[in-house]
């Protein structure tokens, strides 16, 4: 049994570790080892203590949990530079392992979308390594390609793609 429900300061540290073991898990194929390591539960519970203390408008967040335990988040808000005609963004969703292909980023991802619906936001983008191969996730619900660019992480650089969703209620009706 799950439950999908808005993220608190409580949760941060949990929220934490759940984003660096799926970080770890997910890229340690595709970034250098070094990078992967570096990734730490300390620094990212004050970074989720951080965003959990703005505003629901400013970035929302919420978790799944299973049988009570958190296994999954995204946040999202305000699309970030402005140059693609999206009005908002996904910044995070990640899922644990033994818990990703099952349904629940589906389920974390309408959730979401629901919500920025509420908060007024019609469309969605999305970065993601380009050779990340989740990207087929996003494309299976109809995201659209729009743009490529490099991103430093630690001491590489790496191509990353943006997905698009232009319209929110359109992916609402394939979730």
């Amino acid at each position: 049994m799950y439950q999908i429900r808005k993220a608190t300061i409580n949760d941060a540290k949990t929220i934490a570790e759940v984003y660096v073991h799926s970080w770890k898990a997910t890229y340690k194929d595709l970034i250098n080892e070094q990078d992967v390591s570096n990734t730490t539960v300390e620094y990212h519970q004050v970074y989720w203590e951080t965003i959990l203390k703005l505003s629901r408008k400013q970035q929302p967040v919420s978790v799944i949990e299973v049988e009570g335990d958190i296994v999954g988040f995204i946040a999202g808000g305000k699309e970030r530079t402005e140059r693609f005609g999206f009005d908002g963004e996904i910044s995070a969703i990640y899922l644990l392992p033994d818990y990703q292909g099952k349904g629940f980023g589906k389920k974390l991802l309408k959730a979401f979308a629901e919500e920025m619906q509420e908060l007024n936001y019609n469309s969605l983008l999305i970065w993601v390594l380009t050779n990340n191969p989740t990207h087929h996730f996003y494309l299976r619900l109809g995201a659209e390609k729009i743009e490529q660019e490099q991103t430093t992480i630690g001491t590489g650089t790496y191509q990353e793609t943006a997905y698009g969703f232009p319209s929110i209620t359109a992916l609402l009706e394939k979730l």
